[in-house]
């Protein structure tokens, strides 16, 4: 393994062996790590599934229709800045090729105190979309189809993430989602949460090659990040 940027890595890594837990405290420096590491559920960075991550999204958001292999997923554990002014520990899956973009991103993002209300994995919401965009949950992979199509999600590849989804609605004509966001269609005035061109959380995943929802021209999505994968 190399590539192991600073002692929190080492820190993780001796966690495992002896069973202690470990994470970043707010005041550390960014860490992660640019090789799969076995991560527990309790770090901050990135690697592999947990087999008890493993389990928990098996039959959720894990299923036999899911596109991408079990191996092919990133479990990623970041730091965020809630709507509380207060350090939380969140969590996510995406592909593993944009583990490192993707804790880099939170990372930057809770240097610059961005507000994100919650960031749980998908299962903690049975699944559901509605229910996870109802509770202003930021997350990512999901294996489910475009909403009124059959195509799959990027969502179901590990491609894609929704922040802030009640302050950050898909906009189709009338038609607001989530329903409760309709004051948030109105994009004229920024608000607490919302994702605006050229803020701090445009900016950090659009230097990195993402693009975004808001900039669609069909509809508007402005929760809504995704990265094409080679």
């Amino acid at each position: 393994m190399k590539h192991l940027r600073n002692g929190l890595i080492l820190a993780c890594m001796l966690s495992t062996i002896t069973g202690a837990s470990t994470f970043a405290a707010p005041s550390m420096p960014a860490t992660t790590n640019t090789e799969a590491l076995p991560l527990s559920t309790t770090d901050v960075g990135y690697g592999s599934i947990p087999t008890a991550i493993e389990q928990k999204i098996t039959g959720i958001s894990f299923t036999p229709k899911t596109p991408v292999k079990m191996s092919d997923l990133s479990y990623v554990r970041v730091r965020y800045i809630g709507f509380d002014d207060k350090a939380h520990t969140g969590e996510l899956i995406v592909h593993k090729m944009l583990a490192k973009d993707v804790f880099e991103i939170f990372e930057e993002l809770y240097q610059k105190r961005y507000p994100i209300e919650k960031v749980n994995l998908i299962d903690e919401y049975k699944g559901s979309d509605e229910l996870s965009m109802k509770a202003n949950n930021s997350s990512a992979f999901n294996t489910r189809a475009i909403d009124g199509k059959k195509k799959m999600s990027n969502h179901s590849y590990g491609i894609a993430i929704d922040i802030n989804p009640l302050q950050n609605p898909h906009v189709v004509g009338n038609k607001v989602n989530p329903a409760s966001s309709k004051e948030y269609a109105n994009r004229k005035v920024a608000r607490k949460g919302m994702i605006m061109k050229g803020d701090a959380c445009y900016n950090a995943f659009k230097k990195r090659g993402w693009s975004w929802g808001g900039e669609w021209k069909s509809s508007k999505d402005y929760q809504h990040f995704e990265k094409k994968i080679k």
